[in-house]
Protein backbone atom coordinates (compact mmCIF):
# COMPACT_ATOMS: atom_id res chain seq x y z
CA UNK A 1 0.00 0.00 0.00
CA UNK A 2 1.38 3.38 -1.04
CA UNK A 3 1.59 6.42 1.24
CA UNK A 4 -1.62 8.24 2.08
CA UNK A 5 -2.67 10.44 -0.84
CA UNK A 6 -2.97 14.15 -0.27
CA UNK A 7 -6.16 14.24 -2.29
CA UNK A 8 -8.67 11.66 -3.53
CA UNK A 9 -11.28 12.20 -6.23
CA UNK A 10 -14.46 10.09 -6.02
CA UNK A 11 -16.51 9.80 -9.20
CA UNK A 12 -19.63 7.65 -9.77
CA UNK A 13 -19.56 6.45 -13.38
CA UNK A 14 -22.64 5.69 -15.47
CA UNK A 15 -22.66 5.36 -19.28
CA UNK A 16 -19.44 7.38 -19.60
CA UNK A 17 -17.12 5.26 -21.76
CA UNK A 18 -16.57 8.10 -24.26
CA UNK A 19 -15.71 10.63 -21.56
CA UNK A 20 -13.42 8.70 -19.23
CA UNK A 21 -10.16 9.17 -21.12
CA UNK A 22 -10.55 12.94 -21.30
CA UNK A 23 -11.76 13.00 -17.69
CA UNK A 24 -8.66 11.11 -16.52
CA UNK A 25 -6.25 13.28 -18.51
CA UNK A 26 -7.72 16.52 -17.23
CA UNK A 27 -7.87 15.20 -13.66
CA UNK A 28 -4.26 14.06 -13.75
CA UNK A 29 -3.04 17.40 -15.07
CA UNK A 30 -5.08 19.38 -12.52
CA UNK A 31 -4.22 17.20 -9.51
CA UNK A 32 -0.49 17.20 -10.19
CA UNK A 33 -0.51 20.97 -9.66
CA UNK A 34 -1.66 20.21 -6.08
CA UNK A 35 0.42 17.08 -5.40
CA UNK A 36 1.58 13.99 -7.30
CA UNK A 37 0.23 11.97 -4.35
CA UNK A 38 -3.40 11.60 -5.41
CA UNK A 39 -5.86 8.87 -6.25
CA UNK A 40 -8.88 8.74 -8.54
CA UNK A 41 -11.68 6.40 -7.41
CA UNK A 42 -14.05 5.47 -10.24
CA UNK A 43 -17.22 3.56 -9.24
CA UNK A 44 -18.95 1.99 -12.24
CA UNK A 45 -22.69 1.68 -11.67
CA UNK A 46 -23.50 -0.95 -14.31
CA UNK A 47 -24.55 1.40 -17.09
CA UNK A 48 -24.36 -1.35 -19.71
CA UNK A 49 -21.59 0.19 -21.81
CA UNK A 50 -17.81 -0.33 -21.89
CA UNK A 51 -17.01 2.01 -19.00
CA UNK A 52 -15.54 -0.79 -16.88
CA UNK A 53 -13.11 -1.85 -19.62
CA UNK A 54 -11.89 1.75 -19.87
CA UNK A 55 -11.48 1.97 -16.08
CA UNK A 56 -9.44 -1.26 -16.05
CA UNK A 57 -7.19 0.11 -18.78
CA UNK A 58 -6.67 3.41 -16.95
CA UNK A 59 -5.90 1.59 -13.67
CA UNK A 60 -3.36 -0.64 -15.40
CA UNK A 61 -1.60 2.39 -16.91
CA UNK A 62 -1.70 4.48 -13.70
CA UNK A 63 -1.86 2.80 -10.25
CA UNK A 64 -3.32 6.01 -8.84
CA UNK A 65 -6.60 5.07 -10.57
CA UNK A 66 -8.82 2.77 -8.50
CA UNK A 67 -11.88 1.11 -9.97
CA UNK A 68 -14.95 -0.57 -8.48
CA UNK A 69 -17.89 -2.08 -10.31
CA UNK A 70 -21.26 -2.75 -8.69
CA UNK A 71 -23.10 -6.04 -9.14
CA UNK A 72 -26.08 -4.06 -10.49
CA UNK A 73 -27.22 -0.49 -10.84
CA UNK A 74 -27.53 0.94 -7.32
CA UNK A 75 -27.61 4.66 -8.11
CA UNK A 76 -25.40 7.73 -8.04
CA UNK A 77 -25.48 8.40 -4.30
CA UNK A 78 -24.58 4.78 -3.53
CA UNK A 79 -21.67 5.11 -5.94
CA UNK A 80 -20.49 8.16 -4.02
CA UNK A 81 -20.83 6.21 -0.77
CA UNK A 82 -18.75 3.32 -2.13
CA UNK A 83 -16.03 5.70 -3.29
CA UNK A 84 -16.00 7.47 0.07
CA UNK A 85 -15.69 4.08 1.81
CA UNK A 86 -12.60 3.20 -0.22
CA UNK A 87 -10.76 6.53 -0.65
CA UNK A 88 -7.74 7.32 1.55
CA UNK A 89 -6.88 10.95 0.84
CA UNK A 90 -6.49 13.67 3.45
CA UNK A 91 -8.85 15.69 1.26
CA UNK A 92 -11.61 14.19 -0.87
CA UNK A 93 -13.26 15.67 -3.94
CA UNK A 94 -16.60 14.36 -5.19
CA UNK A 95 -17.65 15.18 -8.75
CA UNK A 96 -19.72 13.86 -11.64
CA UNK A 97 -18.31 11.99 -14.62
CA UNK A 98 -19.96 13.97 -17.44
CA UNK A 99 -17.31 16.75 -17.55
CA UNK A 100 -19.83 19.40 -16.55
CA UNK A 101 -17.73 19.68 -13.38
CA UNK A 102 -14.36 21.00 -14.58
CA UNK A 103 -11.35 19.16 -13.07
CA UNK A 104 -9.37 22.40 -13.48
CA UNK A 105 -11.38 23.88 -10.59
CA UNK A 106 -10.02 21.35 -8.06
CA UNK A 107 -6.84 23.35 -7.21
CA UNK A 108 -9.05 26.37 -6.43
CA UNK A 109 -11.28 24.26 -4.15
CA UNK A 110 -8.20 22.85 -2.41
CA UNK A 111 -6.66 26.31 -1.93
CA UNK A 112 -9.91 27.62 -0.42
CA UNK A 113 -10.11 24.65 1.95
CA UNK A 114 -6.65 25.50 3.29
CA UNK A 115 -8.12 28.73 4.68
CA UNK A 116 -9.76 26.67 7.45
CA UNK A 117 -12.87 25.13 5.90
CA UNK A 118 -13.83 21.47 6.10
CA UNK A 119 -16.17 21.68 3.10
CA UNK A 120 -15.87 23.89 0.03
CA UNK A 121 -18.76 23.77 -2.42
CA UNK A 122 -18.42 24.41 -6.14
CA UNK A 123 -21.21 26.88 -6.88
CA UNK A 124 -22.46 26.82 -10.46
CA UNK A 125 -23.06 30.46 -11.30
CA UNK A 126 -24.53 29.79 -14.75
CA UNK A 127 -25.73 26.23 -15.20
CA UNK A 128 -25.45 24.74 -18.70
CA UNK A 129 -28.64 22.70 -18.34
CA UNK A 130 -32.04 22.92 -20.07
CA UNK A 131 -34.45 25.45 -18.59
CA UNK A 132 -36.90 22.77 -17.43
CA UNK A 133 -34.18 20.89 -15.55
CA UNK A 134 -32.99 24.09 -13.87
CA UNK A 135 -36.56 24.97 -12.86
CA UNK A 136 -37.24 21.49 -11.46
CA UNK A 137 -33.93 21.55 -9.59
CA UNK A 138 -34.70 24.96 -8.08
CA UNK A 139 -38.17 23.81 -6.97
CA UNK A 140 -36.75 20.61 -5.48
CA UNK A 141 -34.07 22.36 -3.42
CA UNK A 142 -36.53 24.96 -2.13
CA UNK A 143 -39.03 22.25 -1.16
CA UNK A 144 -36.35 20.07 0.41
CA UNK A 145 -34.90 22.96 2.43
CA UNK A 146 -38.36 23.81 3.78
CA UNK A 147 -39.42 20.28 4.66
CA UNK A 148 -36.08 19.02 5.97
CA UNK A 149 -35.06 22.24 7.76
CA UNK A 150 -31.64 21.94 6.07
CA UNK A 151 -30.50 24.86 3.96
CA UNK A 152 -29.25 23.34 0.68
CA UNK A 153 -27.81 25.75 -1.88
CA UNK A 154 -29.45 25.06 -5.23
CA UNK A 155 -26.37 26.37 -7.05
CA UNK A 156 -24.25 23.52 -5.68
CA UNK A 157 -24.33 19.96 -6.97
CA UNK A 158 -22.17 17.07 -5.79
CA UNK A 159 -18.93 18.84 -6.76
CA UNK A 160 -17.05 19.79 -3.59
CA UNK A 161 -13.94 19.10 -1.51
CA UNK A 162 -14.07 17.74 2.04
CA UNK A 163 -11.60 17.09 4.83
CA UNK A 164 -10.84 13.59 6.10
CA UNK A 165 -12.83 14.37 9.25
CA UNK A 166 -15.97 15.00 7.18
CA UNK A 167 -15.44 11.78 5.21
CA UNK A 168 -14.91 9.71 8.36
CA UNK A 169 -18.23 10.90 9.75
CA UNK A 170 -20.02 10.52 6.43
CA UNK A 171 -19.13 6.82 6.14
CA UNK A 172 -20.58 6.23 9.60
CA UNK A 173 -24.07 7.07 8.27
CA UNK A 174 -25.42 3.85 6.77
CA UNK A 175 -29.12 4.58 6.24
CA UNK A 176 -30.61 3.08 3.09
CA UNK A 177 -31.92 6.35 1.70
CA UNK A 178 -28.84 8.22 0.50
CA UNK A 179 -28.55 11.92 -0.26
CA UNK A 180 -24.92 12.94 -0.35
CA UNK A 181 -25.43 16.72 -0.15
CA UNK A 182 -27.93 16.44 2.69
CA UNK A 183 -25.66 14.12 4.68
CA UNK A 184 -22.73 16.53 4.44
CA UNK A 185 -24.84 19.60 5.21
CA UNK A 186 -26.42 17.90 8.23
CA UNK A 187 -23.02 17.36 9.88
CA UNK A 188 -22.52 21.11 10.18
CA UNK A 189 -18.77 21.39 9.56
CA UNK A 190 -17.43 24.84 8.53
CA UNK A 191 -18.53 25.28 4.93
CA UNK A 192 -18.05 27.84 2.21
CA UNK A 193 -18.34 27.95 -1.57
CA UNK A 194 -16.62 29.40 -4.61
CA UNK A 195 -18.03 30.20 -8.03
CA UNK A 196 -16.94 27.75 -10.74
CA UNK A 197 -17.57 27.30 -14.44
CA UNK A 198 -20.31 24.80 -15.31
CA UNK A 199 -19.80 23.21 -18.72
CA UNK A 200 -22.29 21.65 -21.09
CA UNK A 201 -22.49 17.86 -21.01
CA UNK A 202 -19.69 16.44 -23.15
CA UNK A 203 -21.59 13.43 -24.54
CA UNK A 204 -25.21 12.35 -24.74
CA UNK A 205 -27.85 13.59 -22.35
CA UNK A 206 -28.61 13.24 -18.67
CA UNK A 207 -29.96 9.85 -17.60
CA UNK A 208 -32.07 11.53 -14.92
CA UNK A 209 -35.60 11.52 -16.33
CA UNK A 210 -38.38 13.51 -14.68
CA UNK A 211 -39.70 10.29 -13.12
CA UNK A 212 -36.26 9.50 -11.63
CA UNK A 213 -35.90 13.05 -10.33
CA UNK A 214 -39.37 12.87 -8.76
CA UNK A 215 -38.55 9.55 -7.07
CA UNK A 216 -35.23 10.92 -5.79
CA UNK A 217 -36.98 14.01 -4.46
CA UNK A 218 -39.60 11.97 -2.59
CA UNK A 219 -37.02 9.56 -1.17
CA UNK A 220 -34.70 12.29 0.10
CA UNK A 221 -37.50 14.37 1.60
CA UNK A 222 -38.89 11.33 3.42
CA UNK A 223 -35.38 10.35 4.57
CA UNK A 224 -34.66 13.74 6.12
CA UNK A 225 -37.97 15.03 7.39
CA UNK A 226 -41.06 14.05 9.33
CA UNK A 227 -42.61 17.41 8.51
CA UNK A 228 -45.11 15.86 6.02
CA UNK A 229 -46.54 13.86 8.93
CA UNK A 230 -46.76 16.94 11.13
CA UNK A 231 -48.33 18.94 8.30
CA UNK A 232 -50.90 16.17 7.76
CA UNK A 233 -51.75 16.20 11.49
CA UNK A 234 -52.07 19.99 11.49
CA UNK A 235 -54.29 19.87 8.40
CA UNK A 236 -56.51 17.26 10.01
CA UNK A 237 -56.89 19.28 13.21
CA UNK A 238 -57.56 22.46 11.26
CA UNK A 239 -60.26 20.80 9.17
CA UNK A 240 -61.85 19.26 12.25
CA UNK A 241 -61.95 22.69 13.93
CA UNK A 242 -63.39 24.40 10.86
CA UNK A 243 -65.97 21.63 10.40
CA UNK A 244 -67.04 21.93 14.03
CA UNK A 245 -67.37 25.71 13.79
CA UNK A 246 -69.28 25.49 10.50
CA UNK A 247 -71.62 22.86 11.92
CA UNK A 248 -72.24 25.03 14.99
CA UNK A 249 -72.98 27.99 12.71
CA UNK A 250 -75.55 25.97 10.74
CA UNK A 251 -77.28 24.79 13.91
CA UNK A 252 -77.48 28.30 15.35
CA UNK A 253 -78.80 29.68 12.06
CA UNK A 254 -81.43 26.97 11.86
CA UNK A 255 -82.48 27.64 15.44
CA UNK A 256 -82.66 31.43 15.20
CA UNK A 257 -83.94 31.81 11.63
CA UNK A 258 -85.87 28.60 11.22
CA UNK A 259 -83.78 27.95 8.09
CA UNK A 260 -83.25 24.54 6.56
CA UNK A 261 -79.82 22.95 6.98
CA UNK A 262 -78.12 22.44 3.56
CA UNK A 263 -78.71 18.89 2.53
CA UNK A 264 -77.56 15.91 0.55
CA UNK A 265 -75.19 17.49 -2.03
CA UNK A 266 -73.04 19.35 0.49
CA UNK A 267 -72.95 16.27 2.71
CA UNK A 268 -71.75 13.97 -0.10
CA UNK A 269 -69.10 16.45 -1.25
CA UNK A 270 -67.84 16.77 2.33
CA UNK A 271 -67.70 13.00 2.76
CA UNK A 272 -65.71 12.51 -0.43
CA UNK A 273 -63.34 15.31 0.52
CA UNK A 274 -62.74 14.01 4.03
CA UNK A 275 -62.44 10.43 2.75
CA UNK A 276 -59.80 11.43 0.20
CA UNK A 277 -57.91 13.39 2.83
CA UNK A 278 -57.90 10.41 5.22
CA UNK A 279 -56.69 8.04 2.49
CA UNK A 280 -53.93 10.49 1.54
CA UNK A 281 -52.74 10.80 5.14
CA UNK A 282 -52.80 7.01 5.53
CA UNK A 283 -50.73 6.80 2.35
CA UNK A 284 -48.10 9.12 3.85
CA UNK A 285 -48.01 6.98 6.99
CA UNK A 286 -47.67 3.84 4.85
CA UNK A 287 -44.70 5.28 2.95
CA UNK A 288 -42.90 6.14 6.20
CA UNK A 289 -43.60 2.66 7.55
CA UNK A 290 -42.26 1.13 4.34
CA UNK A 291 -39.04 3.14 4.60
CA UNK A 292 -38.67 2.12 8.25
CA UNK A 293 -39.14 -1.52 7.20
CA UNK A 294 -36.36 -1.16 4.61
CA UNK A 295 -34.01 0.16 7.30
CA UNK A 296 -34.70 -2.78 9.63
CA UNK A 297 -33.49 -5.27 6.99
CA UNK A 298 -29.90 -4.04 7.48
CA UNK A 299 -28.90 -5.00 3.95
CA UNK A 300 -25.57 -3.70 2.59
CA UNK A 301 -25.87 -0.38 0.81
CA UNK A 302 -24.17 -1.79 -2.29
CA UNK A 303 -22.42 -4.91 -3.57
CA UNK A 304 -19.09 -4.74 -5.38
CA UNK A 305 -18.82 -7.28 -8.20
CA UNK A 306 -15.18 -6.64 -9.01
CA UNK A 307 -12.38 -4.17 -8.46
CA UNK A 308 -9.13 -3.28 -10.16
CA UNK A 309 -6.08 -5.23 -8.87
CA UNK A 310 -4.63 -2.19 -7.09
CA UNK A 311 -7.75 -1.82 -4.91
CA UNK A 312 -7.83 -3.00 -1.30
CA UNK A 313 -11.52 -3.29 -0.54
CA UNK A 314 -12.78 -2.17 2.83
CA UNK A 315 -15.90 -3.76 4.28
CA UNK A 316 -19.22 -1.91 3.80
Amino acid sequence: MSATPVISVVIPVYKAEKMLDELYTRLRDALETVSPAFEIVLVEDCGGDRSWEVIERLAQADPRVIGLQFSRNFGQHYGITAGMDQCRGDWVVVMDCDLQDAPEEIPRLYAKAQEGYDVVLALRGKRQDPLLKRAVSWLYYRTFSYLADIDIDGDSGNFRIMSRQVVKNFVRMREQLRFFGGHVQWMGFPTTGIQVQHAARAEGKSTYTFAKLWRLAMDTILAYSDKPLRMAAQLGLSMATLSFLFGLFLLLRAWHQDAAVPGWSSLIVSLYFIGGLIIGILGILGIYLGKAFDETKKRPLYIVRRATPNTVLRED
